[in-house]
């Protein structure tokens, strides 16, 4: 299997009010929340929140769920006019919500469309389903569903993101074999990891005991910095910045 392309990721819009896709964000309420905005730190988790489009949700409703198996047991209504959502109904039962995007996505050869929920981020009472979608050859659109968890009502607010949109190389994921061995099977390896991990441990100590500089600086950075700097990665971000989608009529 030869080096698969660039992925490409066109979006044919099939209705007037499809959902609007936005690059994601890489905020999170509860993140903004912690201690001095502290889980921002992890420097891998608001990459993995802005790695992807989100599709927007058009107006606010509500869904309730009395507990049935039927698609009569969800009942929608929407918070901003009298008319019943079109973009989001009770189809399958089984306590599923569905929205429909309103496109058909098609991507190059061996690439896929992640259809998931938003990283990092919760709802009360529902979770979202995920779905890897073939749109290298899929001609029809797919929907974006979520699953009651308990009996009750949900609240979904205008331009909440509803679905999360991002590309995996597919094709190639059943040629991977993943290989275990000992870290001292590859000594340079083991050299760094065994130096970080006493840096770690003495930096811990450190915070322990209260040392004022070790405080000032808060963390290590270490992932941050893209290692130690002796041996630099050829590829290292720290924040996503994706490209919002072009109206191309």
């Amino acid at each position: 299997m030869t080096f698969l392309q660039i992925p490409e990721l066109t979006c044919y819009r099939i209705l007037e009010d499809a959902l609007t896709i936005v690059p994601a964000s890489s905020k999170r309420d509860w993140m903004d929340q912690t201690n001095s905005h502290f889980a921002y730190r992890c420097t891998p988790m608001p990459i993995a929140n802005g790695s992807g489009w989100e599709m927007l949700c058009p107006e606010t409703f509500e869904a309730e769920w009395d507990g049935g198996t039927l698609p009569t047991s969800i009942s929608i209504r929407s918070l901003s006019s009298k008319e019943v959502p079109k973009f989001v109904v009770s189809h399958f039962g089984d306590a599923i919500l569905t929205f429909h995007t309103g496109y058909v996505f098609r991507t190059n050869s061996g690439w896929a469309v992640w259809a998931r929920g938003i990283p990092n981020a919760s709802k009360q009472g529902i979770f979202p389903l995920e779905g890897l979608v073939e749109t290298d050859w899929l001609p029809y659109t797919f929907t974006m569903n979520w699953r009651f968890t308990n009996p009750g009502v949900v609240r979904f607010e205008k331009d909440e993101p509803v679905c999360f949109l991002t590309l995996c190389p597919h094709a190639y994921l059943d040629s991977v074999q993943p290989v275990i061995k000992g870290v001292a099977d590859n000594p340079a390896l083991e050299k760094e990891y065994l130096a970080w991990k006493t840096e770690r441990t003495h930096f811990i100590e450190k915070l322990r005991k209260g040392d004022e500089e070790t405080i000032k600086r808060g963390w290590q950075k270490t992932y941050l910095n893209g290692g130690s700097g002796k041996n630099p990665p050829n590829f290292h971000i720290t924040k996503r910045d994706l490209i919002c989608p072009i109206q191309d009529e």
